[in-house]
């Protein structure tokens, strides 16, 4: 059954009100309808795994680009996609304005804006530039109906500048120019996630799992995290497995990398039932 916008950023709302969740990150079509299949409740697009499949470097995407891909996402599946928008595709305010109207277009139930520049001669923005931009983006949002969830990202950890007392600001400035949920990549340790989730209380944070080291989402939610993202390591786990086998056949001519990879009909049948006609 195909959900309406409004029903999908509705559920997408709810679920941040309380419990934890997992939100998997998957870059085409087929894996979005896959993983709505096994059950899980809300999808967010990786600008990474999108990148990759495009033969692109992450970062390196038109706006155009990306927001074709949220279309296509949002419209695949019955669930909510968060969008991963990077960091609003665009040099001021004004201009991530006018990229979050064209991405609420699209359908998404959310969508992250990062602090970062791209420079590495200052991969930050400062503070007061960062909450502008996000303020244009909840301006937009609001204007667009108000039901899409901004998030809001500090980069520090990703940019090399791992200052959890400049995250904790950050986000709290964040949390107060209108981002509904809080998000630092890249955090560590159970004390810097205690930390972040005091820090912007009540709204609700996302963790990115791999860095932490935590096994399960039940670790997750004893430490009042809201959601659980894995950004690019689904992608990153499939060009693993690919080029395990073709670095096998290039340089050995060995085949055995196929064992344990599911057969053509085991992967028809997980895509006949929906059709083309979703």
């Amino acid at each position: 059954m195909k959900n309406s916008t409004a029903e999908k950023r509705a559920a997408f709302r709810a679920l941040h009100e309380s419990g934890c969740f997992i939100l998997p990150n998957p870059w085409d079509i087929g894996g979005a309808r896959y993983l709505e299949r096994l059950g899980f409740k809300a999808l967010a697009t990786t600008s990474a795994g999108h990148a990759w499949s495009r033969g692109r470097a992450d970062g390196r995407q038109s706006r155009e680009a990306v927001l074709a891909h949220l279309a296509e996402m949002a419209a695949a599946t019955a669930l909510p996609v968060n969008a991963d928008f990077e960091s609003g595709f665009a040099e001021d305010a004004d201009g991530v304005a006018e990229s979050v109207r064209l991405a609420v277009a699209t359908g998404i139930a959310g969508l992250s804006i990062e602090d970062s520049t791209g420079d590495p001669r200052q991969p930050l923005r400062g503070i007061d530039e960062a909450v502008a931009r996000l303020r244009a983006a909840r301006a937009a949002i609001d204007a667009c109906g108000g039901d899409t969830l901004l998030v809001a990202r500090a980069e520090n950890y990703f940019a090399g500048q791992p200052d959890l007392d400049d995250v904790l600001r950050r986000l709290a400035a964040y949390a107060e120019a209108g981002a509904d949920c809080l998000y630092a990549p890249g955090l560590r340790t159970r004390e810097e996630i205690r930390a972040v989730v005091a820090a912007v209380a009540p709204k609700s944070v996302n963790v990115l799992a791999g860095p932490t080291g935590l096994a399960t989402l039940g670790e997750f939610a004893e430490l009042g995290v809201r959601r659980v993202s894995l950004g690019g390591a689904l992608a990153r786990a499939a060009w693993g497995g690919f080029m395990r086998v073709a670095q096998s056949l290039a340089s050995d001519g060995r085949f055995e990398g196929f064992a344990g990879a599911p057969g053509n009909a085991e992967l028809n049948a997980l895509f006949e039932p929906a059709g083309d006609g979703r």
